[in-house]
């Protein structure tokens, strides 16, 4: 929904104006993950590395456009390094191949890569969050590590028309946020590696707004 005005060129819809945001629901942080081959244990060292051997190190991707594909795009302006993208179809053949150390790195989220960080055949460099991630609690920030201003990952809201009622849009927040609570729903979104928010209506807007601005300025780069 953030990317598609700058990856789009003509949308039938404006991601704005068209829609009444209702609220983030929630929201999934992008993990950075190399092989262990890597010669680097810290996103500082994998900076250094790939500005010492620009072009040699490549990145995995869901494909062109997808969440993994940007989140390196905006790693490699933010840290000002050369490494190549190597989009697959899917998020799923590129761990697979990460794995198997065809490319050496990859953006994705903590339910791709969990289980194969904690047994030891990847390892975890930054969550690209403001937070640490409570599936993956000792993994730095990448503000922490070193590189600040990249925080990527998967976020899902609610919408509806524009124009809705605000008293509807503010009676669907408050459900929302009411059964995002229930214990049960709840344990089982924290086991997938997600973020809970449930925000207001006017966060979740400006939020939309800083992504498409954010989001345009990697695609445009």
């Amino acid at each position: 929904h953030a990317v598609n005005p700058s990856l789009i060129a003509k949308l039938p819809y404006d991601t704005v104006r068209d829609f009444a945001a209702i609220s983030l629901v929630v929201s999934q942080p992008n993990i950075l993950a190399v092989h262990p081959a890597v010669a680097a244990k810290s996103v500082k060292e994998l900076v250094a590395l790939a500005k010492a051997k620009p072009d040699t190190l490549n990145f995995a991707s869901g494909g062109n456009g997808s969440s993994p594909h940007l989140s390196g795009e905006l790693f490699k302006i933010v840290a000002g390094i050369r490494i190549t993208h190597v989009p697959y179809k899917g998020s799923g053949p590129g761990v697979t191949d990460l794995l198997g150390g065809h490319v050496q790195l990859m953006f994705a989220g903590p339910l791709a890569l969990e289980q194969h960080i904690k047994n030891g055949r990847l390892r975890a460099l930054a969550v690209a969050d403001k937070r640490r991630s409570a599936v993956l609690p000792d993994v730095p920030t990448m503000s922490e590590a070193g590189s600040p201003g990249v925080e990527t990952g998967t976020w899902y809201g609610m919408l509806a028309p524009a124009r809705t009622p605000p008293p509807v849009v503010a009676y669907v927040q408050r459900a929302v946020a009411r059964i995002l609570q229930a214990p049960e729903l709840k344990a089982r979104i924290l086991n997938q590696g997600v973020d809970i928010v449930a925000g207001s209506p006017d966060a979740f807007e400006k939020f939309i707004i800083a992504e498409v601005a954010k989001w345009s300025r990697v695609v445009k780069t």
